[in-house]
């Protein structure tokens, strides 16, 4: 059984910084892509950063320069590390692991708060 568990999300001021990760189990890892998605209430769910193999990445436009994301294929890992934050990235943040339309799974979503 596939699982994918968030964690680091949390409260954090303008301009600070919080890392999430995704632990991942029961599925061959690497050859997964993995992304990060958000949600922010009244929103529909947007692609934020996706990682493929071990280095290929893309950003959405409106975190590029301040969100980077990694992946730890031994640890079946993949973090997003996510600098100078800002009040509009507040949202539930997702994890992601697709392989297929067949092999596409969700995490069960961590909450980042931006707010002073």
């Amino acid at each position: 059984q596939v699982q994918l568990v968030e964690s680091g999300g949390g409260l954090v001021q303008p301009g600070g910084s919080l890392r999430l990760s995704c632990a991942a189990s029961g599925l061959s890892f690497s050859l997964y892509a993995m992304s990060w998605y958000r949600q922010a209430p009244g929103k529909e769910r947007e692609l934020v950063a996706i990682i493929r193999g071990s280095t290929a990445t893309n950003y959405a436009d409106s975190v590029k320069g301040r969100f980077t994301i990694s992946r730890d294929n031994a640890k079946k890992s993949v973090h997003l590390q996510m600098n100078s934050l800002k009040p509009e990235d507040t949202a539930v943040y997702y994890c992601n692991a697709r392989f297929s339309d067949d092999n596409n799974y969700w995490g069960q979503g961590t909450q980042v708060t931006v707010s002073s």
